[in-house]
Formats: structure tokens, sequence, C-alpha cells
């Protein structure tokens, strides 16, 4: 049986969104970024990894679960998709990371990811460099066991 559950963090860009991180993306509750922050896309957001629905969760913590990030600006958007595992204890309260790797800290949303920072759409990167709001849609998918190959 299939599982999908959704949650979505509103957050901001910022004059010093850059975008630029080879391997990371991140949202962040701060209020602030410096141009030292090249992976950080959205400030301000009203949610953390310990902030997210329990259901949501209880999916992206299963190993081969499958976690969606839809990135929204206006009329732009873009996606990134990796993997949960039971690694994951999604327990930071002020941000949340998408890694290409498989390294595991409390702020990790997913992991495995297929972009980066520096990946993302340029038009949606664009708007958030000129501090439009940022709608990030948290989906997770777990196919079960009853998955066929």
């Amino acid at each position: 049986m299939v599982e999908v559950a959704i949650d979505v963090i509103r957050a901001w860009g910022h004059v010093n969104v850059r975008a630029t991180h080879r391997s990371t993306i991140e949202l962040t509750k701060d209020e602030y970024l410096t141009p030292r922050g090249d992976c950080i896309v959205g400030i301000k957001a009203n949610k953390a990894l310990s902030d997210l629905d329990l259901r949501l969760k209880s999916i992206i913590r299963r190993d081969g679960s499958i976690v969606i990030a839809v990135f929204s600006v206006g009329e732009y958007f873009d996606y990134v998709v990796g993997f949960g595992s039971s690694r994951l204890t999604l327990s930071s309260n002020t941000k949340l990371i998408i890694r290409r790797s498989d390294y595991v800290d409390d702020a990790t949303l997913m992991i495995k990811a297929n972009k980066a920072a520096a990946d993302l759409n340029r038009e949606l990167v664009d708007r958030l460099k000129k501090g439009e709001p940022l709608l990030v849609y948290i989906i997770g998918v777990d196919f079960g066991s009853d998955r066929t190959a």
C-alpha cells in the first residue's frame, strides 16, 4: 500500500540568496542571510524539521521512502527528489537541509537528492533575490513492502 503525506513551509527570499552550493539546499527560521550562506534559499521560515506533520515525518524516517520538495515562487517552480532514512531524526527547530550526499544530522530532510542549490531554476532564484515569498511543499511517499520490480 502506498502512503503519502504532505506539509507546506512558507519562507522568504533575501537579497543575499546566491543558491550556488553544489551539495545542499537549506531553509532557515533565521531572519537574516549573509553572502556566505550560499546554500540558503529561504529565511524566516514558518517551520523547521521539528515542526513538520507527524505523519510526514514518520514516512520520511523509513528506509527507501521517497521525499520530494517542490519550491514555488510566483509562477516559477522547481522540485528536488531524494530519499528518507531511518537514520534521520528530523529534530532541528531552526532549519531544514536537503543533501546530495548521505550525510545525516538533526537538520537533514532528505539524502541522495538529485539537486543542490546550484541546480535550482535560476528564474526562481532571481525572484528569491528580490525577497519574494517562497512556498515549499514537502511530500513523503512510502510504497510499502509490496513493491514490485
